[in-house]
């Protein structure tokens, strides 16, 4: 995957002792998306806005918030998670990359 004229945001974001990094790029149209990896372990996310979740090396499980069905995501797959709300991810085996998009 590879993205053409953005800024790049340098500053990551470290989550969960850096077991879960992102950087953020800002497209052409002012949409926002984040990139980043995930090690192996568990972590929960709140959302504000909604957000669709690319998978693109490795895989993950999910669980939504008010939810007790753990979905499996394999890499070059996707899942959406709604404003407001949460989930769980959890990684097993080799890292998880994945590119996060921002929906309106």
């Amino acid at each position: 995957m590879k993205f053409e004229n953005v800024t790049a945001v340098a500053a990551g974001n470290v989550y969960f002792e850096g077991k879960v990094v992102s950087h953020a790029i800002v497209m052409p149209s002012g949409a926002k998306k984040t990139l980043g990896v995930i090690m192996p372990g568990s972590y929960h996310f709140g959302t504000e806005a909604a957000e669709i979740m690319e998978i693109v090396k490795g895989d993950c499980s999910y669980v939504l918030d008010g939810s007790e069905e753990s979905v499996a995501v394999p890499e070059g797959s996707q899942f959406e998670v709604p404003a407001n709300s949460g989930f769980t991810i959890t990684v097993a085996g080799e890292p998880c990359h994945y590119v996060c998009s921002f929906l309106a």
